[in-house]
């Protein structure tokens, strides 16, 4: 047995010849893309089903992931078992589909005997494969080879390197084909709508109350009813439009405070037109925002301001909405904000 710190060299100097190996597999593939390659994207970009993806053993989880990146850059897509497949899941294929298929020999029986299906359906098969001189590869329409001298298996018997080299084409095809379609970062949001990026670009739309549950009092409204409005809405403040639901003002829980403080014998007789003019230094201009901004910006505005609402208006400051501190808390707040108000 090798001595403590020869034993630590050894295991190290193995990872960084798998590592080699593996990054020499996918770097050969740079050079072998070709027509072929630019064929399946536009196969894939003409289907208007999915792009239903195959693979037995490690191929299959190969075959998985691909799904998983080509659905969330924006092509619909799912994995099939070849061996369900043959007892009744190739029924879940439609003639709108797209087949592609990983095996590294390009002899997968379980692949092999649902190719005559595939021919009936009439579907476009691409294969990924180690060997395009094969069953699989003389049935495709397209096949892009991933071929490797050997695997970075020692006993050059476990799929390491001709996997890598095949998860790595998988990618390439699949971000081709998202760019192709003008895949931006929104789409890729509304597509994690749980992940960190989804929530940093959720837009105050995505959030904001709206009609009836955004408290709202004209300019002529009493006090009673703009107390009664702010606690039946339970945000803390209310709105105060005219005629066409333009933003004059707003008027919170500490405004009716102030004003009874200071008015005590008129403060039931105010109007909310009295009470905004009777903190006009104090709030000149109430903080907005748009629906288009992104919440995050809403939940930073209302921190540096310490305010726990922000009213939504459009370009001609009509009232659309109202986003509450508590409404982004939830959303936000494993995306790394973090409360401070």
């Amino acid at each position: 047995m090798l001595p403590g710190n020869q034993k630590t060299m050894a295991h190290i100097e193995r990872g960084r010849e798998v590592l080699r190996v593996e990054a020499e597999a996918v770097a050969r593939l740079v050079h072998r893309l070709d027509e072929h390659f630019a064929r399946a994207v536009d196969i894939i970009l003409a289907g208007r089903g999915h792009v239903v993806t195959l693979g037995m053993g490690k191929s299959g989880f190969v075959a998985r992931k691909t799904s998983a990146t080509l659905a969330s850059l924006g092509t619909p897509s799912f994995f099939l078992h070849p061996a369900e497949a043959a007892h009744g899941d190739i029924g879940r294929v439609t003639a709108e589909d797209v087949i592609l298929v990983f095996s590294h020999s390009g002899e997968t029986e379980e692949i092999v005997r649902l190719l005559p299906s595939f021919r009936d359906l009439a579907l476009p098969l691409m294969a990924i494969l180690g060997r395009t001189d094969s069953t699989i590869g003389r049935a495709a329409q397209v096949v892009l080879e991933t071929a490797v001298d050997a695997e970075a298996c020692p006993l050059n018997l476990a799929p390491t390197a001709s996997t890598t080299a095949a998860m790595a084409l998988g990618d390439a095809l699949a971000v081709a084909v998202g760019t192709a379609r003008g895949f931006a970062v929104e789409d890729f949001a509304r597509r994690h709508p749980g992940g960190k990026l989804g929530r940093e670009l959720l837009r105050v739309a995505d959030v904001m109350h709206v009609g009836a549950e955004v408290p709202t009092v004209q300019p002529t409204t009493l006090m009673p009813d703009i107390i009664h409005e702010i606690s039946r809405k339970g945000f803390g403040i209310t709105t105060v439009v005219d005629s066409e639901r333009r933003l004059l003002g707003v008027i919170s829980d500490g405004d009716l405070r102030r004003l009874m403080e200071h008015q005590p014998e008129a403060f039931l007789r105010l109007t909310a037109a009295a009470a905004l003019e009777g903190r006009q230094a104090r709030h000149p201009h109430p903080r907005t925002a748009r629906a288009t901004d992104r919440a995050m910006a809403a939940l930073r505005a209302m921190e540096a301001y310490r305010i726990t609402s922000l009213v939504v208006v459009d370009a001609g400051q009509h009232v659309e909405g109202l986003v509450h501190l508590h409404d982004l808390w939830g959303v936000l707040s494993s995306a790394g904000a973090e409360p401070r108000v």
